[in-house]
């Protein structure tokens, strides 16, 4: 019964939150800030999933400046969960396809996220240089997925380069952002959910001599430390 009461009730305040979202960007379309407010009310929703949020936002991260994201994709809850952790001025890198989703993806569209087609290489590669051309025209930073695809539980996977090639042309830093596990955290018909923890971390500079590939690799090895604490302390929580 809770399962249901659950389902139902996501579904009306989703629908809810993207009415509102929506008639706030025809007011302000492609605001450099309209990707912070979706994560604020997006990531509402995990209280009625029996879920809580502790964000950390290290006090090294500039508000004047901007920076490379990049988090851990673990599943579809990330819409409701790491997407708190997405600061004023962060714009997205996501599928084309993106858009063709009802609702949703128009409101994705309209905060100014950018759109790359991952199965035409060449575009893809123009849609970076644009990336990098908006990036400094408009002071953004932007938020990559640098796996490419969600986890389910596999533990962080490779990364791609795309983000850590604009990086380097950019000569911007980069700010890794970790949630602890969610894979089958969350069940319908239990109360409490327990925790998740995300944290956005602090800068990090380009190391000289590095390449996208080794840069990308120095920053997974990073990431999956943290995560791995975050999962310790998250579980703590949980039993406590």
């Amino acid at each position: 019964m809770l399962a249901i009461i659950r389902i139902i009730t996501l579904f009306v305040y989703f629908i809810g939150i993207n009415i509102v979202l929506f008639l706030i960007y025809l007011t302000r379309p492609f605001h450099r800030n309209n990707v912070y407010l979706a994560g604020q009310f997006y990531s509402t929703m995990v209280r009625i999933l029996g879920l809580k949020i502790e964000l950390r936002v290290s006090n090294k991260i500039d508000s004047k400046q901007n920076y490379v994201f990049v988090a851990n994709h673990q599943n579809s809850y990330d819409i409701l969960t790491i997407s708190k952790a997405a600061l004023p001025g962060v714009v997205t890198v996501g599928k084309k396809s993106i858009k063709w989703i009802p609702i949703f993806g128009l409101i994705y569209w309209l905060s100014a996220n950018i759109m790359i087609d991952r199965k035409n290489t060449g575009s893809a590669r123009n849609t970076l240089d644009a990336t990098l051309d908006k990036m400094n025209a408009k002071k953004l930073s932007i938020w990559f997925f640098p796996e490419g695809t969600r986890s389910y539980g596999r533990g962080l996977l490779p990364f791609k380069t795309g983000a850590f090639r604009l990086a380097l042309a950019a000569n911007k830093a980069i700010v890794p952002v970790c949630a602890s596990e969610m894979h089958n955290k969350i069940k319908f018909n239990r109360w409490n959910n327990g925790t998740v923890i995300i944290e956005a971390m602090e800068p990090i500079d380009l190391p000289e001599e590095m390449n996208a590939k080794q840069l990308a690799q120095h920053v997974h090895s990073i990431m999956s430390a943290k995560i791995a604490q975050l999962n310790i302390e998250a579980e703590k929580l949980d039993n406590a």
